[in-house]
């Protein structure tokens, strides 16, 4: 089977994550090129300043400081380009909306299979989620239909929920809305917000290899994602994280 992967050069866990789905893929599956958005972590198109600006303003010094740090050492390190020419997997450039005539016939170009979406953030519309033959897939850090949108271990946490989870769904055009071909549940405890981010991506990793062998093997029995029991969440406010922190929640 032939995959594309649709992501964004995010600089904090997206690499490690990619390095262990590589190492885990079903045999039979071939990632055949990657297309990387710029960055845009909370789903919105900004001006770099803009996005400092906006971390600040909304998460406070610390959280601020942390992050910037990471940011920093993430320059140091290999990149994600790089990192996936070593893999000799190709980067697919897309210039403008994914979902641009010129993008589809990119894409196109490379036969995949099924598109695999991690962190992307570009909504697909119907030419793009039908492109390929067994249909496009998506990650998402929450048990759906709960939690749909944005910064889904946040929002769990902020909301004192005991439990999260992961799932693997087809992507239709609504938001996280898509029937679900595989679901993990996960216990929070005590981890802070950067440890439920890297335990939910690792077991995604993991779900997502499932998905595409259970598709291969043409053995996928959907999930329905509720509509009626759906729950969802944007970008938070700075009253949101005070929230946060005032219940004792911890960021890292």
């Amino acid at each position: 089977m032939r995959i594309i992967i649709i992501t964004q050069d995010e600089p904090f866990y997206l690499k490690s994550n990619l390095e262990y789905l590589f190492k885990i893929l079903p045999k039979g599956s071939q990632i055949v090129g990657c297309v990387v958005n710029n960055v845009s972590p909370f789903g919105k198109k900004e001006s770099f300043l803009k996005k400092i600006l906006k971390t600040y303003k909304i998460f406070g010094f610390n959280f601020f400081i942390y992050y910037s740090i990471k940011y920093i050492k993430s320059f140091f390190s290999k990149s994600l380009k790089i990192f996936l020419s070593e893999k000799n997997i190709p980067i697919i450039n897309i210039k403008g909306s994914i979902n641009s005539e010129n993008s589809l016939n990119i894409i196109k170009s490379y036969n995949p299979d099924l598109l695999v979406s991690i962190l992307g953030n570009q909504i697909f519309k119907k030419p793009l989620i039908e492109l390929a033959p067994k249909g496009s897939i998506n990650l998402h850090t929450a048990l759906l239909p709960k939690y749909r949108g944005l910064m889904p271990t946040f929002w769990v946490m902020k909301n004192n929920e005991k439990y999260t989870g992961v799932s693997v769904f087809f992507i239709d055009e609504g938001i996280d809305s898509g029937p679900i071909i595989t679901q993990e549940k996960v216990k929070i405890g005590n981890l802070t917000q950067e440890q439920l981010i890297r335990k939910t991506k690792k077991i995604g990793m993991e779900l997502i290899s499932k998905s595409i062998n259970l598709i291969m093997k043409n053995k996928v029995k959907l999930i329905k994602n509720n509509q009626s029991e759906s729950s969802y969440f944007s970008f938070p406010t700075k009253k949101d994280v005070m929230e946060f922190n005032q219940i004792g929640k911890k960021f890292f």
